[in-house]
């Protein structure tokens, strides 16, 4: 694996060689993997796995026209073989009169913020393994488990590099470590299954194995006796754990993509109330240590930090340069490049500011409603906004907890729902999309 500032300049070499080759404008990005994990079941070692990966990946302009191509072979032969079938592609393709590199004037330019995103220390084989062996024996010490699906312990770095032809040139590296554990509790027909996982940047960032083990066994045992829910319509609080796929919802809807192909359920929408008044949802890519934190964005603009709902009014869009040719705006930071190909769109850190309320307090005037844990399929139609999706969780009754459920399924409109939503102060700071304890009244429950 290149370190980020060879990264860099393998990129730049390819941007190069593709401008000698004829291209009119070229980006390269350059993207590293290498991981090792441990898994093991019922206290024997189940499985090692380690990885690496190392691709570049060029983009050309002819005119209007483009092609994009990758590779693993980095040596200067592929390289130059790499610019010349791009052109050769390019030359075949289609005009696309909204297609080309970010503006040159909005470019970013280091030196730029060191975010924290490299944990100099790697645990060895030996550590992983343990590490997961104290995670799944804390799961399995919690009286009602049964059976264990196993919990593995991983470790890895990236390295990340974007290079263009009209001035841009950044790298940069990251570390990841993880600890997951799944178990089963009950007999027979009753038996039940839940989870826990942490992920950080930094090792030291991570709760001990032995809390996420535990975590993981009493979110199982919790579900044990789970009942069946009634039909009707009723308020429905979703746990943090699940809450912030309601905002990745929202995210996707303001993808400037889904705007100009106008199959957004947030079409017509922008500066309306869409959530209560007060409501804020806000990014911020510059979060040290942040699980999707950066500096720049595929493209080499600058990313910043902004309310992307400010007192209950969605802001703007999220938009690379082609979206934002199309919309006739400007592109917003939001470009994300996964290998070769056009930029597509994603955003930095994100939470839903916390409200004033406890979970308790938020439930306390609940006379019969749902507590979701997990979410099951994809029920959402992201151009009406309409959402169905099965669950399974806690009932409320009287605004307390009153046992488990299971094979229900929660209905509504996104826009109704977001109308509805009310969050409780519970935030906290570990995921990418973080967001506290939150309360939608009056969805629909299909049960028995």
């Amino acid at each position: 694996m290149l370190s980020p500032d060879q990264a860099r300049d393998r990129a730049q070499d390819l941007v190069e060689r593709a401008r000698r080759a004829g291209a009119d404008a070229a980006d390269a990005v350059y993207g590293a993997n290498a991981s090792e994990g441990i898994q093991i079941r019922l206290g024997k070692l189940e499985d090692v796995e380690r990885s690496e990966s190392e691709h570049i990946a060029l983009r050309v302009f002819l005119g209007q026209r483009s092609a994009s191509i990758g590779s693993s072979d980095l040596s200067p032969q592929a390289l130059d073989e790499l610019a010349a079938r791009a052109i050769d592609m390019a030359r075949a393709a289609p005009e696309d009169r909204y297609a080309g590199l970010a503006p040159e004037d909005m470019l970013s330019h280091g030196p730029w913020q060191d975010l924290d995103l490299v944990d100099p220390s790697e645990p060895s084989p030996q550590t992983l393994r343990a590490m997961a062996e104290e995670a799944e024996d804390a799961a399995r010490a919690v009286a009602g488990i049964t059976n264990s699906d196993g919990a593995s312990a991983s470790a890895g770095s990236g390295v990340f590099a974007l290079a263009t032809s009209h001035g841009f040139a950044g790298g940069y590296g990251s570390t990841s470590h993880s600890v997951s554990v799944s178990v089963v509790g009950g007999e027979g027909a009753a038996k039940q299954r839940d989870h826990a996982w942490r992920s950080a940047h930094h090792g030291a960032d991570l709760p001990s194995p032995a809390e996420t083990g535990a975590l993981a066994g009493e979110r199982t045992v919790a579900r044990l006796g789970s009942g069946r829910m009634k039909s009707g319509t009723m308020p429905v609080v979703f746990d943090p754990r699940v809450a912030g796929s309601l905002i990745g919802h929202l995210i996707g809807a303001m993808s400037g993509s889904a705007i100009a192909r106008r199959s957004s359920f947030l079409l017509d929408k922008l500066g309306e109330q869409i959530f209560a008044p007060g409501t804020a949802i806000v990014e911020d890519p510059h979060t040290p240590r942040g699980l999707r934190s950066r500096m720049f964005d595929g493209e080499g603009l600058a990313t910043v930090k902004r309310d992307l709902v400010a007192d209950g009014k969605v802001t703007g869009w999220l938009l690379d340069s082609a979206s934002a040719r199309q919309l006739d705006m400007q592109p917003t930071g939001h470009a994300a490049r996964n290998g070769g190909g056009a930029p597509s769109v994603s955003v930095g850190n994100v939470h839903l500011a916390a409200g004033p309320l406890s979970p308790a307090e938020l439930m306390a005037d609940i006379k019969d409603g749902v507590y979701v844990t997990e979410l099951i399929g994809h029920g959402v139609n992201g151009v009406t906004g309409d959402y169905s999706r099965g669950a399974t969780g806690f009932r409320i009754v009287n605004g307390e907890l009153a046992g488990p459920v299971s094979e229900f399924t929660v209905a509504g409109n996104l826009l109704s729902m977001f109308a509805q939503l009310t969050p409780a102060n519970d935030l906290e700071w570990y995921r990418a999309i973080n967001v506290p304890t939150v309360r939608v009244d009056g969805m629909a429950i299909a049960g028995d």
